[in-house]
């Protein structure tokens, strides 16, 4: 159980994106959004119908899409699709990353460089696999586990 992190940010605005995932996540991936439909791109994807992913979106042209875990529909072999919980448009191309699970992402604002330390409250976030972190423009992250 993930029981807190802690986190030093840089100049640049970034985030700390938790996976629970046994292989780093894919970060060249790309989406857009229609409606509650989320188009991703990603070449050579290799995911099925029905299989589950956790996704971090990045902020696009409209919006940002919502984090979460979600079953895809494969369109085909470079494109699925997932049913968002938050409807409206974003412009294709806009950055996201997915892996096995998704657990917690904290936004990271340009120049906080204080050590960041948000409490997990209750139990804490369970990861089954192993817990991957995912911090563009972050400097360090502490997690605690127990």
């Amino acid at each position: 159980r993930i029981k807190a992190i802690s986190y030093v940010g840089t100049a640049t605005a970034g985030a700390v994106s938790l996976f629970d995932t046994t292989t780093a996540p894919i970060t060249t991936a790309t989406y857009g959004r229609s409606g509650t439909t989320v188009t991703i791109t990603q070449a050579a994807h290799g995911l099925a119908t029905g299989d589950v992913i956790g996704a971090d979106f990045g902020a696009g042209t409209g919006g940002t899409a919502t984090n979460g875990n979600y079953a895809v529909t494969v369109t085909n072999s470079s494109t699925f699709t997932i049913t968002d919980i938050n409807s409206g448009n974003i412009t294709a191309g806009a950055a996201m990353v997915y892996a096995g699970r998704w657990l917690l992402t904290y936004d990271v604002t340009a120049g906080d460089t204080y050590n960041n330390a948000p409490f997990i409250p209750q139990d804490g976030v369970v990861a089954r696999y192993g817990i991957y972190a995912y911090m563009p423009n972050v400097a360090a992250v502490n997690i605690y586990y127990g």
